[in-house]
């Protein structure tokens, strides 16, 4: 099966700082891959460069076959990005925050008007429709992020630390649409410094540090080839790199 995301040797480099060090991985269609690691790792540079949001230094990073140094434009009409950070638009409502984002896409305005019905609803945001973004809570701006990130109908959804900061209802309900997001097949890529999130939603995993990676796999597959089976991913993180990823 043809990889929907590659990265061969990929490289970002500031000077003599390289924030990702030379990575290769491999995202399937239909799965959720993780990128696992401290603050600091990588994670976010990675993503920028995936997103062409950052120029490569070295390397390669495709997605359906083309490649961000050649076919940014393509790729962009390709992802779906919920970011970091909270960059919605304050001068719009909730609504018109999904509609102004759909013209990056050029779709028709009586379709977007329709996907935004139907995302608002899903992300049970239909109180909230025409309320100013000041309004929302962190939980709320967080759903209403991955509500205009698949506006598009994206091929790849990508997902950078998207419970960071969040209470913990805020972030199980963020768990549950990404669970619901896996079960309807939509490719994933899901950055995150919280064990737990990775145990749970990620089909396989890269456990990334000083931006390098330092082991790849399920998060089964990890537990038992260096722990026999016995611990979980927090464990092994631990004997990888002798300290506790929590607290980074």
């Amino acid at each position: 099966m043809t990889p929907v995301v590659k990265a061969s040797a990929l490289r970002k480099c500031y000077g003599d700082l390289c924030a990702v060090d030379g990575i290769d991985f491999e995202i399937n269609r239909g799965e959720c891959f993780g990128l696992l690691g401290p603050n600091g790792a990588g994670k976010t540079t990675t993503v920028k460069m995936l997103t062409c949001a950052l120029p490569v230094s070295g390397g390669d990073i495709t997605v359906e076959g083309l490649s961000v140094n050649a076919d940014p434009r393509a790729i962009k009409y390709l992802l779906g990005v919920c970011p970091q950070e909270v960059n919605l638009d304050p001068d719009f409502s909730v609504f018109k925050n999904l509609i102004v984002y759909s013209r990056y896409f050029d779709i028709p305005y009586a379709e977007a008007k329709e996907r935004a019905g139907e995302l608002i609803e899903r992300f049970h945001l239909h109180d909230k429709l025409e309320r100013p973004i000041e309004d929302l809570s962190g939980g709320l701006k967080k759903r209403l992020l991955m509500a205009r990130a698949l506006i598009n109908r994206p091929k790849l959804l990508i997902l950078d630390e998207p419970t960071t900061g969040l209470d913990p209802q805020s972030r199980r309900q963020i768990w549950d649409e990404v669970r619901g997001m896996k079960r309807n097949g939509l490719t994933t890529l899901l950055t995150t410094h919280y064990i737990e999130e990775a145990e749970l939603l990620c089909d396989r995993l890269v456990i990334v540090d000083a931006g390098r990676i330092i082991e790849q796999g399920t998060p089964p597959e990890l537990i038992k080839k260096h722990l026999g089976g016995d611990g979980n991913l927090e464990d092994v993180f631990l004997k990888l790199t002798g300290r506790h990823l929590r607290d980074e």
